[in-house]
């Protein structure tokens, strides 16, 4: 074996050892006790009931922080969930800085729910790390990014933003929502990020069947932190999510690979097509943020976003191949406008600053035959104008 493990193998394995279970099954069984036989009040055997603790959630959870080179992992009934446990970390009064070009359900929580709590958020575009410094207050507790960002997938220098932060204020937490990359691509926490978060729903499950979330971190005390609140909130998913999102990262590595062979073939494609305005890919040399891509990832996935110059109505509705419809990141490939359903719920003032206008096409490019994706994007394409 080698000194460290490879993807794959740490996807197949960790944490899945048979001797663990009772008849040593290969495949981790779905443990759906609510409740655990004790060997004297208060003496366990690691398990006392089902929303504090659970060994399927728990083998999913060990591989997770596996995959990521960290220490703990927790999931969560969904990505939004996560998220209401990283951010109940802070205490009213709190300011927390977040990208501007963000997941809309996220961009939503932050201005309705924590405005509520009286936490103050500034928006600022993280591609340029000044921003940044430049909003950090004395009640700055946590910065929360995006990259690539969600949907115009601007790179953020994880590390340059992390270095410029702890040298500002080492307490300020940093979170890293990895969703568009996994662990595979992208390891935030060997950038010294504080957490990293998951909307688990999207390209882990990669099979559009699951919704979850998941945070890994290194530190020992915001695990602590971590567990309690998902513990007392009770945000916990049930054990048969839990073996279906184990049983997808087993495959992971290689979805995950061609996910970004058929990505990177539909933004050249695009790209060239007169059809076309502007094309949004990080592997792309026009990319803005290129140089980063390359320095922090090892690939980027399906994700695709482009400026259309003929009718997105039209566009949309001839697509036969790509399906009309939110999330992203399974097996299918799917096509969105954000203007109008994943960001609806940004202000129309931000959207039009950003560039989340109503020609701008989000793609989730699959795992369909590439040549057959091509045809499908030329022919709505030409539909469109």
């Amino acid at each position: 074996m080698p000194a460290e493990e490879g993807f794959a193998t740490k996807a197949i394995h960790t944490g899945q050892d048979p001797l663990q279970w009772s008849h040593w099954e290969v495949v981790p069984p779905i443990v759906t006790s609510t409740t655990y036989r004790q060997d004297a009040p208060g003496v366990t055997r690691g398990y006392e009931y089902g929303r504090s603790g659970n060994p399927t959630r728990y083998v999913l959870e060990t591989c997770l922080a596996s995959l990521e080179n960290g220490k703990y992992a927790l999931t969560f009934a969904s990505g939004l969930g996560a998220t209401t446990v990283v951010t109940t970390l802070l205490s009213a009064g709190d300011h927390i800085i977040s990208g501007d070009d963000i997941y809309g359900g996220t961009n939503r929580f932050f201005q309705k729910c924590l405005c509520r709590q009286s936490n103050t958020i500034t928006f600022v575009d993280m591609s340029d790390i000044s921003n940044v410094i430049s909003n950090i207050k004395s009640n700055t507790k946590m910065v929360w990014l995006e990259t690539p960002t969600n949907p115009l997938l601007k790179v953020i220098d994880i590390q340059g933003v992390v270095q410029a932060v702890k040298q500002k204020n080492p307490e300020i937490i940093i979170v890293v929502d990895n969703t568009f990359l996994t662990s595979y691509f992208q390891k935030p926490l060997n950038f010294g990020a504080d957490i990293v978060l998951y909307s688990v729903t999207k390209y882990i499950n990669g099979h559009s069947d699951v919704i979850m979330g998941a945070t890994i971190t290194n530190r020992k005390d915001l695990w602590k932190r971590l567990a309690f609140l998902q513990n007392a909130m009770g945000i916990i998913p049930s054990p048969v999510d839990c073996f279906l999102v184990n049983r997808s990262i087993k495959t992971l590595e290689i979805r995950m690979r061609q996910h970004m062979e058929n990505g990177l073939a539909v933004a050249r494609f695009l790209e060239s097509h007169s059809c076309v305005d502007k094309v949004f890919h990080p592997y792309l040399p026009s990319h803005p943020q290129h140089e980063i891509a390359l320095k922090q990832a090892s690939g980027h996935s399906g994700m695709v976003s482009f400026y259309l110059k003929g009718d997105s109505n039209k566009f949309l509705k001839a697509l036969k191949i790509f399906t009309l419809a939110e999330s992203l990141g399974g097996y299918e490939s799917l096509a969105e406008l954000p203007s109008v359903m994943t960001h609806a719920s940004v202000p129309e003032e931000d959207r039009k600053k950003l560039g989340i206008s109503d020609q701008l096409i989000r793609l989730s490019v699959g795992l369909e035959t590439k040549e057959d994706l091509l045809a499908d994007l030329d022919q709505a394409l030409k539909a469109s104008q």
